[in-house]
Parts: structure tokens; sequence; C-alpha cells
């Protein structure tokens, strides 16, 4: 199996691919239900129970915001931030929803039902959505998973080894690394090469380019407007945003983009997206929206301080997304990308391996060093925990994406010193983490329970 990488890269909006952008595609999903079975008009009610992480943490990443927004059927992918805002501030006043777009429920954020105590097995994301009609009769039930980066999957779902997103059927199919590395070899062709020919197996080559300069377009967007903006975030941490005045001070530092200061300026990138991610933008899922600015930070690191980037920059777009694409697939089938499953290293973690196994390439490894930068990068992010400060997606998010953005180009030089012999395989780390993520005390898997968010007092928890 391999998954697409539109599938890992897609376009969504902030603060939280699992806890924003997949209830607002579930809600979504569940007013698409009733309306097909031809029961919108006969809805007067619809209830609302979150479970798990998203009722832990749920005020603080948006979730009744996004699922109102959902079940009036709108969508991450397409919501104007703009409308987004205005939308909400009318469906806050007037206490009621267009449900499906179409039919008057009374419905808010503070109807809804939260449950943070009960896990359901599956997963810890879990919501039950029910419609009712004016006699308090049941007309159609789900219960959905938000599983990471977005993707969804309800109880209905029969989905092969968990919670997987449907695989592309793909001419050189790959599960592991150790596959995706015997089909590099077989076939002479580099990482990227491999996923584009999966990935034409449903689009063609220029759908391919054109959808992911398309989206290197959006992250490139997210950037400017996380660096134009000024002033706290939103929450009541009051976090200073940082982007502009950072922006302002090395554009006078560094006029002439001296190679000195790349770091600052991959720090820089890695802060504004998540800054504007933390403020409910428009974002891309890379692969989750906690971990979206390390993609973007280290692309920015591959377009402007290497030979491949100044040579062709639409090309290293393409092949890095790529790579990093067929590396995140590895880690969404056999592991997860959810911080609500496995703590922080699903999230940061796996976009660090991506980012660095990605650079590797454009650096011109070889893909047995594009592996073992990936390996690097994700062996030394076991263990990350997600405790959120507040329920909040600011503290130690953004600053984590950053950090991590260094330690991928690191272990993507790192992987470049050597001739892609290492002890411990890509696929091991990731089971390392598929077991660590397991083994984590709950309370450090994205519930505000722990860590920081229990050491650093704040005025109250949006949780």
């Amino acid at each position: 199996m391999t998954i697409s990488v539109f599938e890992l890269f897609s376009v969504g909006i902030g603060p939280s691919s699992s806890h924003t952008v997949g209830p607002m595609r579930a809600a979504a999903r569940f007013a698409g239900e009733v309306s097909q079975r031809g029961l919108l008009d006969a809805t007067a009610d619809v209830r609302v129970d979150l479970y798990g992480s998203l009722a832990a943490t749920g005020a603080g990443h948006g979730t009744m915001a996004a699922i109102l927004l959902g079940l009036e059927g709108f969508a991450p992918e397409t919501i104007d931030t703009d409308e987004m805002e205005s939308r909400l501030s009318t469906l806050r006043e007037q206490g009621w929803i267009l449900f499906g777009g179409a039919q008057q429920v009374a419905l808010t954020e503070d109807a809804m039902v939260l449950r943070p105590l009960t896990v359901h097995e599956r997963h810890a994301n879990a919501m039950t959505l029910a419609a009712f009609d004016a006699d308090g009769t049941e007309l159609h039930r789900q219960t959905y998973f938000s599983v990471g980066g977005g993707f969804i999957v309800s109880a209905d779902d029969e989905l092969p080894d968990g919670d997987r997103p449907s695989p592309v059927d793909a001419p050189l199919a790959f599960d592991s690394a150790a596959r995706l590395l015997q089909l590099a070899d077989a076939q002479g062709l580099a990482i990227s090469q491999v996923m584009l020919a999966n990935e034409c197996a449903t689009r063609s080559e220029d759908e391919v380019r054109t959808g992911l300069l398309h989206i290197h377009q959006v992250m490139l967007q997210c950037q400017r407007k996380g660096i134009e903006r000024t002033g706290n975030l939103p929450g009541t941490l009051g976090v200073r945003r940082r982007a502009h005045d950072w922006y302002e001070r090395l554009d006078r530092d560094d006029p002439d983009r001296d190679v000195a200061f790349a770091e600052d300026w991959v720090n820089l990138v890695a802060l504004a997206v998540n800054e504007e991610n933390a403020s409910g933008g428009r974002v891309v899922t890379a692969p989750t929206n906690g971990a979206a600015g390390i993609i973007p930070a280290v692309l920015h690191y591959a377009l402007h301080y290497t030979r491949a980037g100044d040579a062709d920059p639409d090309d290293v777009v393409v092949r890095f997304l790529l790579t990093a694409g067929a590396i995140g697939s590895l880690f969404k089938q056999r592991a997860s990308i959810s911080g609500a499953e496995v703590g922080c290293q699903g999230e940061v973690g796996s976009a660090a391996a991506m980012a660095a196994g990605a650079l590797a390439e454009i650096l011109g490894g070889t893909a047995q060093q594009v592996e073992n930068a990936a390996e690097i990068a994700m062996e030394h992010s076991l263990g990350l925990t997600c405790d959120p400060i507040a329920g909040l997606v600011q503290i130690p998010c953004i600053e984590r994406n950053a950090i991590s953005a260094g330690k991928a180009i690191n272990a993507a030089r790192m992987a470049l010193r050597g001739d892609g012999f290492h002890r411990v395989s890509l696929d091991q780390v990731i089971e390392t983490m598929r077991a660590t993520g397991l083994d984590m005390n709950s309370k450090y898997k994205e519930t505000s329970t722990g860590g920081l968010a229990m050491h650093v007092p704040v005025n109250r928890v949006e949780c």
C-alpha cells in the first residue's frame, strides 16, 4: 500500500488537523449522509458528543466551532478564513445552524457534550453525531474517529491494519522502508521517482507537478500571512507573535541572504507558519497542522541554500514533496501521525523525518542516504510528548517546529557524510515510535493534563 502525497499534504485550517480539520470533515460527512437518506427536512435536533482528546482539548483547538461549520456543509479545503470568522460570529449570536446548508437547527458550541475521561478503544479522537426529528425519534447516528492529519473514518468503515486511509493502486507500492529501497534499487530510481510513478497511477505527471506546486504556493501564502500579522495569538496565554519582528530584523541584518543566516530564516519560516496555524489560518497539513511548519521551513532551505534550488526551484519543490510523501506514507501506514495516539513524536517527529529524507535527496543523496536521514531525525524525536499548555497549539508547538526543522537539516547532512549504511533501519525506528506511543501515559497524548500543561501556570485551561 502507498498513501498519496495529496492525502498527506492537504489544505486545511488551523490550529489542528486532528482536532479542527478532521472534526469539520466528519461533521460535513454526517450532514451529507443525512441528506442522502432524504432526512434533512425532517431533522429538528442534532446532538454532538466528543470523547477523549477531542473533549479534553477541543475548546483550545477550535473543535466545536469546526463542527458547527462542518454541519453547515463547509469544508476545510475551501472555506475562506475571513468568511469562517464572520460565520462563526453569526452562529454564536443567533444560536442555530443551517444543517446541511438548508435546515435550521438549534445548536451551539456549549450544547455539545464533552466526555474527556471516556476513551474509545479504536482511537482517542472520537465523536458521535445524531440527528432527531421533532418527536425525538432518532433519524441517523454515526461515530467518527479523527485519526491524524485530517484523516477521518467512521465506526462502520472497515480498514485493514487499523485506521489507515485508502491506498493508491500503485505500480510500485510499498509498505515498508525496506521494500521502498528494494524498488528504488531494482528500478534505478530515486525515492521521489518511485513516489511519482505511484502518483501517476491516478493522475498525469503534469497534474502531479501542478498539484504539488499549488501546495507549495499555499505554504508560501501561509508563511507570508504569518509574517504580516502582529499582536498576540488568540487564547488566554497571551503569546506574542514573533514572526513579524523577526522578519524585519533579519531583513535588515541579512539583505543579501548570506548562508550564515540560513538557520535564522529556517526558524522564521517555521514560526510564521505555526503562528498562522495557531490563529486558525489556512495551512497545509504536513503531515499534521501541529507540525505544519517543518516541511515549509526545510523546503525553504532546499530552495535558497542548495545548488539544486538555484538551478531549478520548481523541480526541487516537486521532488522534495514527493520524497517527503513517501516517508510520511510509511509513518501513516506502520504507526501513527496522531498526537492523541502516540504523542508529539508522531507529529513533529514524523515531519522531521519526512523533511530530512527530502532534503537528503535534494542534496544528491542516494535512496539509502535518504532513508538514513529520515531514520536519524525520527530516532532523535522518540518519546516526544504532546502536552500543549492551556490546550492551545502554541507552547511548545510553535518553537518545537523550528527546533525540529533544524534537526531535519542536521540529519540530512549527517546522512550525506555517510555511505548509506547504518545500524538502525527506518522500519525499526518507526516500530519503536509506535510501541513508545502505546506505552506512553495518556496524559502526554494531547490532553493537556501532564508535562508543561500542568507545570506552567495559566489563568484558565481552554479544554
